[in-house]
Formats: structure tokens, C-alpha cells, sequence
């Protein structure tokens, strides 16, 4: 059975009001030790249609900084990690200079995945909008440890909240 982790990107010929919003996302993996644990879980998302894959791409940094890409195929060289299905995950929109910048923010010795994607789910939502005559201003993303980092300054139910400089 043949498995397709992508449809066709939004073109100039895609009425692109009703496209969902693109993200990206950079992960390094340590060592260079990709393992593919994921990838799966990747596929169930496109194929529940919660998320289309425009380009997937993953590149590694060499202890001189040099940043190259990898072929999708078989990254491990191995045979055992078979990532056929993500090739041709390419629409355009990742360019050279992307793909330089994204190596840039892993350390030396390391590579990393890069997931440009439509948030397919975000669609309607973001179609009714634009027809309103809304407009995205502002949007980010807030990592789990800045999540976890900001928990843990939340004090306990029935304490009072301190403040620098404030006695407890």
C-alpha cells in the first residue's frame, strides 16, 4: 500500500482565502540520532486531515558549522528507516536560506527536521475570518518548558502570589 504524506500545496491557482494558517517548525535531534519514533504519528495527521506537509526537510550541522541537507529516503544509511512517503514533500516554499537559518540554531554535531505545514484543521475558522474582513496581526508559538517554567511559579491553591522584591 502506497502512502502519500502530502497533497498539493496551495498554488496561484488555489484560491488561497480559504488556505489555513502555515507553520514551521525546526526540531534538533542530538547527536544526530534520528530515530523516526514520530514520523507515524506525522502521517496520522495528514491523513486525518488535520495538517498538510508542504515541505519537510532535514539537514546537519558539521562540527565546522558547514549545514547540508539530507536526503529523506533513508537517513540513518541503514535501510531501517524508510521515509519514501515524505519525498516530493517540497512546494517551494522552504528555500536554500531557510534551510541555512534553520541549521544555524542547532549546535555542532547535530541535525534537525524542518516541518513547513498547513493547519488544514484551521481552515474554515481562518476563511470566516478573512471573509469578515479580519486579518492575522500577531501570532506565536509558547514552548512547553516556558509552560512548565511559568507553572512553577504559580503558587499553591490557597497561597498568595510573591513578587520580587515583595516579603513572602
Amino acid at each position: 500500500m502506497q502512502q502519500h504524506a502530502t497533497s498539493s500545496p496551495p498554488t496561484a491557482t488555489t484560491d488561497l482565502d480559504e488556505t489555513g494558517p502555515i507553520d514551521y517548525l525546526v526540531v534538533e535531534f542530538p547527536g544526530d540520532r534520528m530515530t523516526g519514533e514520530g514520523l507515524p504519528l506525522l502521517l496520522d495527521l495528514v491523513e486525518a486531515g488535520t495538517i498538510r506537509i508542504l515541505d519537510l526537510q532535514f539537514v546537519r550541522r558539521a562540527e565546522d558549522g558547514s549545514v547540508t541537507a539530507l536526503r529523506i529516503a533513508d537517513l540513518d544509511g541503514d535501510g531501517a528507516l524508510d521515509l519514501a512517503v515524505f519525498e516530493g514533500a517540497s512546494s517551494g516554499l522552504l528555500g536554500a536560506d531557510d534551510i541555512e537559518e534553520a541549521g544555524s540554531v542547532i549546535e555542532p554535531g547535530n541535525a534537525a527536521g524542518i516541518l513547513v505545514y498547513e493547519n488544514l484543521w484551521a481552515a474554515p475558522f481562518a476563511t470566516a475570518l478573512r471573509r469578515a474582513g479580519a486579518r492575522m496581526v500577531a501570532g506565536g508559538r509558547i514552548p512547553v518548558q516556558a509552560i512548565l517554567a511559568a507553572l512553577d511559579d504559580e503558587p499553591a491553591p490557597g497561597e498568595q502570589p510573591t513578587h520580587a522584591g515583595t516579603p513572602a
